[in-house]
């Protein structure tokens, strides 16, 4: 049984509001400028997503983005998860994502998080990204519990959750799931 309805169609454009900013689903062809933003940001990013996905590793390779987007992709078309890349009007820079996921812990029916690169931190595209992923996902998702980890609850509470009955291996989903 899919997570989603079998007739959902996923957005492919959204504009964050009050910025030149959007989302669309990533691509392999994205690593050029996803590898930088990751690396760019990898401590902070490690802070957060590290004890959960053990990503990004310090030591991840442009080859190893590159398969990761590849699989990205394919899970995209797959509608099994989702990643959103956040970029500039021109599509010349990652500036952050957004991963939207199917529960790998109970009491939600769908996991959100999303994060910006180190030089957005506290800026107005934060805020505006902020303030457009849960109106996104009530408007535009299928999703009556999504989970926004890390602002909802914290990531140590995510983890401490039972894991789904469907999703019972831990590390699936998230950008190195």
């Amino acid at each position: 049984m899919s997570w989603l309805p079998d007739d959902f169609v996923h957005p492919v454009h959204v504009p964050v509001p009050g910025t030149t900013l959007h989302l669309r689903p990533i691509r392999e062809a994205d690593t050029a400028i996803d590898y930088p933003a990751v690396m760019g940001s990898r401590e902070r990013l490690w802070e957060i997503f590290g004890p959960a996905w053990a990503w990004p590793p310090a030591t991840m390779t442009y080859e190893e983005d590159r398969i990761d987007l590849r699989r990205h992709e394919e899970e995209i078309a797959a509608h099994q998860s989702f990643n959103y890349a956040l970029l500039d009007e021109e599509e010349t820079a990652v500036l952050g994502c957004v991963y939207i996921d199917p529960p790998e812990r109970t009491g939600s029916d769908g996991e959100v998080s999303w994060w910006v690169v180190d030089d957005l931190v506290g800026s107005e595209a934060e805020r505006a990204l902020d303030a457009l992923v849960p109106r996104w996902i009530g408007a535009d998702w299928p999703l009556q519990q999504p989970r926004y980890v890390g602002r909802d609850l914290t990531w140590q509470d995510w983890l401490a959750l039972p894991p789904a009955s469907d999703r019972a291996t831990p590390g699936e989903g998230g950008p190195n799931g």
